[in-house]
C-alpha cells in the first residue's frame, strides 16, 4: 500500500509506472476494445494527463499500467494503491469524498433507463412490477430506488455486477429493464450493433457529474491532472475528444459545454 508521507508523483517517479483503471463495458467512456486494449472518451483524458505527468516529472519512458475496475471494486482499487487514477464513468459524490478524491469534472449525465422496444416501456409508471437490472456499487443504485418511490411504483431491482451483464439480463429475460446513466446507455444501444432494438426511458432522474477518481489528500498530484484538465478546455484540444466519441450524437449540450468553458481557468 501506497504511504500517504510518498505521494503518488514519488511513487510514479520511483516506479516509472502510472497504474490507471478502467471499465470493460462502460462504453464509450471506458471499455476493453476488440485489441483487448482500454479505449474511450475518459481513457483519452487519462492518456493526457499521463503524457503531461511524464512531462512534468521528466520521465522519457514512463510506463502505463491498466487495470480493469468493476463499479464494486473501483474505489478500493483507489483507497488501497493498486491503481493511482480511475479511468471509468465514476460519479463525483460527496459521500464517496469520505473515501476518495475526484478531480476536476468531466462530463455530466443523469440516470435513465432502457429496455427491449417491444416491452412498450416508456415512463417510469411502465416499470411497475417489472424487473430492472442495475449494476451495484453505483449511484444508479440509489437514485433509481428513490425515483421509483417518489413516483409510486413498485419494481423489482435485479444487481448485476456490470453493463454487460445488464444487457445479458434483458437479453436472457431475467430482466425487464437495465438502469444506468443515458450516455453510457446510447453507448451500449450504439455498441450493440442493433440499436433499433432498444428503447430509451424519457426521464433522467438524477444528476451524475462524472470525474478521475484518486487518493484523498495528495494535492499536488490532484494538482497536476486538474492541471491537464484545465489545459484541454483552455485549448480547446476537449472538443476534438468529445468529438471522436460522442460526435455522433452532436456537439456538447449546454451543460456540457458550460463544464468546459468552467474547467479552463488561467494556468
Amino acid at each position: 500500500m501506497l504511504t500517504q508521507a510518498a505521494g503518488t508523483l514519488d511513487k510514479i517517479k520511483a516506479s516509472r509506472t502510472l497504474t490507471l483503471g478502467y471499465r470493460q463495458a462502460s462504453v464509450p467512456f471506458s471499455f476493453a476494445g476488440k485489441d483487448k486494449q482500454p479505449w474511450g472518451y475518459s481513457v483519452d483524458l487519462c492518456t493526457s494527463v499521463a503524457a503531461a505527468i511524464s512531462k512534468q516529472l521528466g520521465l522519457d519512458d514512463l510506463q502505463l499500467k491498466w487495470v480493469p475496475v468493476t463499479p464494486e471494486t473501483r474505489i478500493g482499487k483507489v483507497v488501497s494503491g493498486e491503481i493511482d487514477l480511475d479511468c471509468g464513468s465514476t460519479t463525483s459524490s460527496l459521500s464517496r469524498m469520505e473515501k476518495v478524491d475526484f478531480s476536476l469534472p468531466i462530463f455530466v449525465d443523469g440516470g435513465s433507463y432502457m429496455a427491449p422496444r417491444a416491452a412498450g416501456i416508456k415512463s417510469l409508471k411502465d416499470l411497475a412490477g417489472k424487473k430492472v437490472a442495475v449494476a451495484v456499487g453505483t449511484t444508479t443504485e440509489q437514485s433509481l430506488a428513490e425515483a421509483l418511490r417518489k413516483n409510486g411504483v413498485s419494481a423489482r431491482l435485479v444487481k448485476v455486477s456490470d453493463h454487460q451483464q445488464g444487457i445479458d439480463a434483458m437479453n436472457e429475460g431475467r430482466a425487464d429493464a437495465y438502469a444506468s446513466d443515458r450516455a453510457l446507455l446510447i453507448g451500449l444501444a450504439l455498441d450493440s450493433g442493433n440499436q433499433d432494438t432498444w428503447s430509451l426511458g424519457g426521464e433522467i432522474f438524477s444528476y451524475e457529474p462524472y470525474a478521475l477518481m484518486l487518493r484523498r489528500n495528495d494535492a499536488d498530484f490532484r494538482l497536476a491532472v486538474n492541471r491537464e484538465l484545465a489545459r484541454l478546455s483552455r485549448s480547446g484540444e476537449i472538443y476534438a475528444i468529445h468529438e471522436r466519441w460522442f460526435g455522433v450524437l452532436g456537439k456538447p449540450e449546454p451543460r456540457l459545454d458550460s463544464l468546459y468553458f468552467l474547467n479552463g481557468m488561467p494556468e
